[in-house]
């Protein structure tokens, strides 16, 4: 018996996803609920499993096709899976020229029919065990190096420089690849962000120097009670929340012609993944102590890495904060998340001198940069609000007795 292989249904306002990868090939046996190919949309990765026990019998969109909603992904034989089954299948001569070429790219392919290059003298290094272009270059380099010694041991000086120029060539590689959907949604709104919005930015500096005192002094009580680490950026998140209550406008959004205020505390904490920015929220961050938010940034952070954060994770929020400071920033000016209407800078930590009662010393301090939609919050509001991050986090008791 044979069954379809179909596109989930996909999430509200997405229209289509691209095949990234398949994890089976023709002929492969696979389990039932078995992760079987994966599908990127514009937000999501999402995992299409086996709906059965058997054998893939025919793939109907490949990598890098465009599908929709109940779009057919191709055929599986049901079957209980037998491991005869799978050697037979790697037996069959029309599956292995198949698997041939699936694993060979285009380019390589061309490159190694010009060269004359057979299959077996190539070391694939790409996904799979695919054969990329630069594992054909590496071949062809060998050839006129071999090629270059002949020719020296016959004193054939032309001979020799053609060779050296034709090797410098291959030298000089580009490598194109086209964008994920992920990074490029992230462009149209990053665009559309700076097309739409009156973006503005305002900065201050933060003494770090009192939150360091208290994570040194209770650090290893903290991750002993709770199991997770005391890092920055729960204190930067609860400061954060206590200025937006003082200033509602800047956890506002603009809709039209109208300003929606919202009444609750959805924090997005951006963070790098494999496929690029995102941007998972912290929900009620209001609600959290500091071991909950630390606890909720750890997981979403670890999914993030494992390409498994789901739309609702990451869609939503009130308000950003980007710590550009954990790849060494020292000062930028965020771009707005739209349709929020501000966003946090957070930047490294360094050493400065600074006057305390008349004295210089030296203290950990911090850049803050605080972007914000100018037309709906005034530039006296947007540097209020960062001056409220700023004593929040230079006298950390504010944030536990609410001023």
């Amino acid at each position: 018996m044979t069954t379809e292989i179909k596109v989930p249904v996909l999430p509200e306002s997405i229209a289509d996803a691209e095949v990234v990868a398949w994890h089976k090939k023709p002929g492969d046996s696979i389990k039932r609920d078995e992760n079987l190919v994966d599908i990127e949309t514009d937000k999501v990765v999402l995992e299409v499993p086996s709906p059965c026990d058997g054998v893939l019998k025919d793939i109907a969109e490949a990598e890098g096709s465009i599908v929709v909603a109940e779009q057919l992904l191709g055929y599986i034989e049901e079957g209980e899976v037998t491991s005869s089954d799978v050697a037979v299948a790697e037996q069959r001569p029309d599956m292995i020229e198949m698997s041939q070429d699936v694993l060979i790219n285009p380019a390589a392919k061309k490159l190694m029919q010009q060269h004359q290059i057979e299959t077996h003298e190539v070391t694939a290094s790409g996904k799979g065990g695919r054969i990329l272009k630069e594992d054909v270059l590496k071949v062809v380099k060998k050839k006129q190096a071999h090629t270059k010694t002949d020719s020296k041991s016959q004193d054939s000086d032309a001979s020799s420089s053609a060779n050296i120029a034709a090797v410098e060539i291959n030298e000089k590689l580009e490598k194109r690849v086209p964008m994920t959907r992920l990074r490029a949604r992230i462009a149209e709104r990053l665009v559309a962000a700076q097309q739409n919005a009156a973006i503005l930015t305002t900065f201050n500096e933060v003494n770090m120097q009192p939150v360091k005192d208290l994570r040194a002094r209770y650090k290893e009580q903290f991750e002993k009670e709770y199991d997770v680490r005391l890092g920055f950026m729960s204190f930067f998140v609860k400061a954060t929340v206590e200025a937006l209550k003082k200033f509602p406008s800047v956890n506002a959004s603009v809709d039209g012609n109208d300003i929606v205020y919202h009444g609750f505390f959805d924090i997005g904490v951006a963070v790098s993944s494999p496929r690029g920015l995102v941007v998972p929220v912290v929900r009620d961050a209001d609600q959290l102590s500091l071991a909950q938010i630390e606890k909720t940034i750890r997981e979403l952070g670890q999914k993030a890495q494992q390409n498994a954060l789901s739309l609702e994770e990451i869609t939503g929020g009130t308000f950003t904060i980007s710590n550009g400071g954990v790849f060494g920033s020292l000062l930028s000016t965020p771009i707005l998340n739209p349709p929020q209407s501000g966003i946090l800078g957070m930047h490294t930590i360094q050493d400065r001198p600074i006057a305390e009662e008349g004295e210089v010393v030296i203290r950990p301090m911090m850049y803050l940069a605080h972007s914000y939609d100018h037309r709906i919050i005034d530039g006296k509001e947007a540097v209020q609000f960062l001056l409220a991050i700023k004593e929040q986090l230079e006298d950390p008791a504010r944030m536990l007795i609410g001023i």
